[in-house]
């Protein structure tokens, strides 16, 4: 679980650093719920909650992987995705609450990898249940 580890180290000091952003603004706002109408509150709280929907399930899905011996390199292409994508997405929702680069590209890398690492589980489900005991 050595792998996982890292990329949830590396994701947990990310959500850590948009914490301290949104608790920074708060301060220097004096906005104790909610955004006040500030929009760079409002962008830095978003920002913020949509990682926290989103990192866990793919580090779930990331450590089931490694509990299932995926290949090491495929997990690190898995956690490098991952962090890039959050990071992009990050960087882009803090900038602006509308569209941005950083933001379609964060959510589309995030969907992806999300999406890779589901369907991969699901055929390692397959070849073990289904297929491998036919052979």
């Amino acid at each position: 679980m050595r792998i996982t580890g890292l990329y949830a180290a590396l994701l947990g000091l990310l959500m850590i650093g948009m914490a301290l952003r949104v608790m920074l603004l708060r301060r220097n706002t004096s906005i104790g719920l909610g955004d006040g109408g500030n929009r760079s509150l409002a962008c830095a709280v978003r920002a913020h909650g949509n990682a926290i929907e989103y990192i866990p399930i793919g580090l779930i899905l990331l450590l089931v992987l490694e509990l299932n011996q995926t290949l090491p390199l495929l997990l690190h292409v898995f956690g490098i995705v991952l962090v890039v994508g959050r990071i992009a997405h990050a960087v882009g929702l803090s900038g602006t609450p509308g569209m941005s680069a950083g933001r379609a590209l964060g959510a589309a890398l995030t969907l992806l990898v999300l999406l890779a690492m589901a369907l991969m589980l699901i055929w390692q489900y397959l070849l073990i249940h289904l297929i491998a005991p036919t052979l």
